[in-house]
């Protein structure tokens, strides 16, 4: 039985990280769904929710303003949820400039601001972004294109960090790692996730709208249930900072899966592969699976302390023990947070220790509607 449960959890942990992707590799040489590109320019509704962001809105809007796309047809708005600072005054400043404050009359949360948006807004198409998030010029045009393939109901823009001197980093292995999946789920059917920092979305794929559910996902997911599909834009990227503050990458970690997991419940019917065929599999594999490993990792554990008797067990039990004293050596030791193997491992433990938290709280009942700005 602890063998079973040992090889079983290995191979969990290893479907989960790299055997999704190899199967993905694999059909991407039979099946290619290039997206249909166009230079179209429908009406655009730019949506930035904000809470307490008077040290960034600013730049924010500024950096908006300077998209290329036509200005007659860009239509700005800032879902305000009920921020107490300056935060709606400098946005009224820019009224003239043609950019709308919609407030929230109390905190409901992202969604719930989001939401006060879509209703108001005008665009054939929507775009959401959050105000840490830094555009290109050409950053609505570039994603405005996708749309010109009818089989796309909403697309992801690609992440990059930006260093403390606003240089552009390495995107960090983990990032260039989901960036690699999205783009082969593009290519051979849909993707499973947006990136909730940069995203659009027909108009047809945002109503009725969640207040209580993750719109990236939850977007995602309604384009699917229509037919459609989410595809991912290369060259669309919205540059942000990392959170310096470990503690509390932690908690947007974790919180970010909690409202993954709340969005997943809901829609759990969509696992029925008769009904949503390959997609069924991707979101099992990309979401599900991704979610299950720290739970794999401590069956991968104990039953590994149950064959200790065994020398070829008890070599493997000395390199698990290896593996995690590496991790909390980066986590403890800054000198050693250079290093790149120790930063990667160090990642691994702390994404799926959130992902731990995440379900405890989960089971809880807590769902995170609320957020704090995160300082970056």
């Amino acid at each position: 039985m602890a063998e079973t449960l040992f090889w079983g959890s290995v191979f969990f942990i290893f479907y989960a990280y790299f055997g999704y992707p190899m199967c993905l590799l694999l059909l991407s040489v039979f099946r290619n769904r290039l997206v249909q590109k166009g230079d179209i320019t429908p009406s655009v509704s730019f949506i930035i929710t904000a809470y307490n962001e008077e040290k960034r809105i600013r730049e924010k809007i500024e950096n908006t303003l300077a998209q290329s796309y036509p200005k007659g047809d860009l239509e700005i708005i800032v879902a305000s949820d009920a921020s107490d600072d300056g935060t709606d005054e400098i946005v009224r400043s820019y009224g003239r400039a043609g950019v709308s404050l919609l407030r929230a009359s109390e905190r409901g949360g992202k969604e719930a601001a989001q939401k006060l948006a879509v209703e108001a807004s005008s665009g054939e198409i929507l775009v959401f972004s959050d105000v840490a998030t830094i555009l290109e010029p050409d950053g609505v045009a570039n994603i405005v294109k996708n749309f010109a393939d009818p089989s796309v109901g909403c697309v992801s823009s690609e992440d990059r960090f930006i260093n403390p001197d606003g240089k552009v980093s390495g995107e960090g292995t983990y990032v260039r790692y989901e960036m690699f999946i999205r783009n082969l789920e593009s290519r051979v059917n849909t993707l499973v996730g947006l990136s909730g920092s940069f995203f659009a979305a027909r108009r047809a794929v945002c109503s009725p709208w969640a207040m209580d559910l993750q719109s990236d996902f939850n977007t995602l997911l309604n384009s699917v249930k229509t037919g459609l599909r989410g595809v991912s834009s290369p060259e669309s990227i919205g540059y942000y900072r990392n959170i310096a503050d470990e503690r509390k990458e932690f908690e947007r970690k974790t919180r970010t899966i909690v409202r993954g997991i709340s969005v997943f419940m809901k829609s759990a019917s969509m696992l029925n592969v008769f009904r949503y065929g390959l997609f069924s599999w991707q979101l099992f594999s990309h979401k599900l699976c991704r979610w299950l490993v720290p739970f794999a990792m401590i069956l991968l554990g104990v039953s590994n302390g149950l064959l200790l008797s065994s020398h070829s067990y008890s070599i493997v039990f000395f390199l698990q023990a290896v593996f995690y004293l590496t991790a909390l050596t980066g986590l403890l030791g800054e000198k050693f947070q250079g290093k790149t193997l120790v930063r990667i491992t160090s990642f691994f433990v702390i994404v799926n220790v959130s992902i731990l938290s995440a379900w405890v709280r989960y089971v809880r009942g807590e769902r995170m509607l609320r957020w704090t700005p995160s300082q970056r």
